[in-house]
């Protein structure tokens, strides 16, 4: 072998090992890099006439198990949607308030507890039912019960109105990152084409394909000209020989009412292929958890206001009065039907002794079936016997009044029985209501009442067959209203399924418990599957690490091994080049 030959495999060799220590170099640096993987200067010896003379780099290449790749963006799109859905779920059971370990349930802020305590405070009217101040914290109990229904629903489409925005915050992420797949494909195969190195390019897109991956379910392959194309899991184009972006609009305003705008795509709705990821589970709270929560809240609120309602308009104020104006919108021609039964309408002064009274016969209101004006014409027909007029008001309601100087109306429901649901006359019409609202957004102590709670029902009218004017009728120290008022509280009440609660009959502090139980009991099961797929996530992105990560130790030995090849190769060209020196000189002697 010719010293020029051994000269030029000397080179060759220093130069592949610059390169070896070069890519060395560069893993030890990028340990720490999101995505990067152990590169590897590839080398093969060159052969010519059949001797070797030296030796090339051939590439620069990284190994990624496409397997573990594959059930890594599973597990971190199963994370992704895990995450989110522990935050919110813990988010909405803060909204329902602490409950209490101690027997006094007035230490905890949950619901029920607030209904706990509007129970004492009804408890303690019973013994007392003409105290003001005990009348007066009825009220403000249940103030505090309507106050928190309406922050609790209105916590919740907060949340809602939160996913939706997080989803179009999301949306962008998703974007960016189809743009940046569809840039790295037109690198990677234009490095290629010149024989330039595509791992830290590839890593890129992978790193990409996982963000992707924590925000929606994808699917997705490489083709023969190194493409990596991304669908939805129908098979809806995300990347292909282009990005195609979402689209995605939230909702300016965000009730129990809204709906949302579809997350489109080549003007296809997508919305219901994003099952998991980050906005296939913020889909899921805002369309389905939340929405479950809010109906649960609403059949608490709905069935407290009827059944309050339903008491309270049994009873009256003392004193009474001179305007009952109802809640219940209707008009002139509005039919009641059936209505049957007997309701007895007073006037009584404010010790509730009685003016003036009578008994209308509901049965024999005209018409047929009979309106609202049939019955208005029937009670004024009766006005010079018990002294109370009717009319209805510009917003559709109901009114009763009295125009004895210093009356006040009174009423007892007696046998009525107006449309349906067989409410009582009072009832029908909500002319004593305690609440406004049926749903927990719109729940509310009456603001008659709220403001002034000498007008809270304490009292019933007189029911027996025959009254005589100067007979006192309204009783200050009646307990009958609250006894009733406290008896529906605690009593059995029948809620309807909600919300994933199966229908039940059982007290509303206990309903409300069991709705503060659910939601605990979600966010406990939110945070369980959220540690799970953690582990697991954690278990594919430790694998994928162990067998195309950077081990710093390997590394390290490496470049100590190469820096010592160097070594060589630099002292063997060095001998050679004394080898040429010498030769140089022997011959330049042998001239002279």
């Amino acid at each position: 072998m010719s010293l020029d030959i051994a000269r030029s495999i000397a080179f060759s060799g220093l130069m592949t090992t610059q390169v070896q220590i070069s890519v060395a170099s560069a893993n030890i640096a990028n340990a720490d890099t999101k995505g990067y993987t152990e590169k590897t200067a590839n080398q093969s010896s060159v052969v010519t006439g059949g001797v070797g003379t030296g030796v090339v780099v051939t590439g620069i290449t990284s190994s990624v198990n496409k397997l573990l790749l594959k059930s890594l963006i599973g597990a971190t799109s199963d994370l992704g949607s895990a995450d989110t859905t522990n935050s919110y779920l813990n988010q909405l059971q803060a909204l329902y308030g602490s409950t209490s370990s101690s027997s006094n349930s007035s230490t905890g802020t949950s619901l029920a507890n607030s209904l706990a305590s509007l129970e004492s405070a009804i408890s303690a009217l019973q013994g007392t039912p003409s105290s003001s101040s005990l009348q007066a914290n009825v009220v403000s109990s249940l103030d505090a019960v309507a106050s928190q229904l309406r922050e609790t629903s209105s916590g919740i489409q907060t949340l809602r109105a939160n996913a939706d925005h997080d989803i179009s915050s999301a949306v962008t992420d998703v974007n960016q990152q189809l743009q940046q797949i569809a840039t790295l494909n037109a690198q990677i195969k234009q490095a290629a084409a010149s024989g330039q190195p595509t791992g830290d390019l590839e890593d890129q897109r992978n790193t990409a394909l996982q963000d992707i991956g924590s925000q929606m379910n994808v699917s997705y392959f490489t083709n023969s000209s190194g493409d990596l194309q991304v669908y939805t899991t129908s098979g809806q184009a995300l990347v292909d020989t282009s990005a195609h972006l979402l689209s995605y609009t939230p909702a300016a305003k965000v009730t129990s009412g809204t709906t949302f705008n579809g997350i489109m795509v080549n003007g296809v709705d997508v919305t219901s292929q994003m099952t998991s990821g980050n906005i296939g589970a913020l889909v899921n709270l805002r369309d389905n958890t939340l929405p479950a929560a809010q109906s649960q809240l609403d059949e608490l609120a709905s069935q407290l206001a009827s059944t309050l309602n339903s008491v309270h308009n049994q009873g009256t104020a003392i004193p009474p009065p001179s305007t009952l104006t109802g809640t219940t919108s209707v008009s002139a021609t509005t039919t009641l039907s059936p209505m049957t039964g007997t309701v007895r309408l007073a006037v009584t002064n404010s010790q509730g002794v009685l003016e003036s009274y009578t008994d209308l016969d509901l049965s024999t209101v005209a018409g047929s079936p009979p309106t609202v004006s049939d019955l208005v014409d029937a009670i004024n027909g009766t006005t010079s016997t018990s002294g109370v007029s009717a009319s209805i008001d510009g917003n559709g309601h109901l009114v009763l009044n009295t125009s004895t100087s210093g009356g006040g109306v009174a009423i007892n429901e007696m046998t009525s029985s107006i449309g349906s649901g067989a409410q009582g006359f009072s009832d029908y019409f909500g002319l004593n209501d305690l609440v406004t609202g049926t749903s927990a957004a719109t729940f509310a102590v009456s603001s008659s009442i709220l403001n002034n709670t000498g007008l809270l029902a304490v009292s019933t009218l007189d029911s027996s067959s025959t009254l005589n004017v100067g007979d006192t009728v309204l009783s200050a120290g009646s307990a009958t209203v609250s006894d009733a008022l406290y008896s529906a509280l605690t009593g059995s009440t029948s809620f309807a399924a909600a919300g994933g609660l199966g229908g039940s009959s059982q007290s509303f502090t206990d309903y409300a418990a069991a709705i503060v139980a659910n939601a605990a009991s979600k966010a406990s099961q939110a945070s369980s599957a959220y540690t799970a797929k953690n582990t697991a996530q954690s278990t594919f992105a430790n694998a994928l690490s162990s067998q195309s990560g950077v081990n710093l130790d390997e590394e390290t030995a490496n470049l100590s091994m190469l820096q010592n090849k160097y070594s060589a190769a630099s002292q063997l060209i060095q001998i050679i080049n004394e080898m040429f020196s010498s030769l140089l000189t022997a011959v330049q002697s042998a001239g002279t």
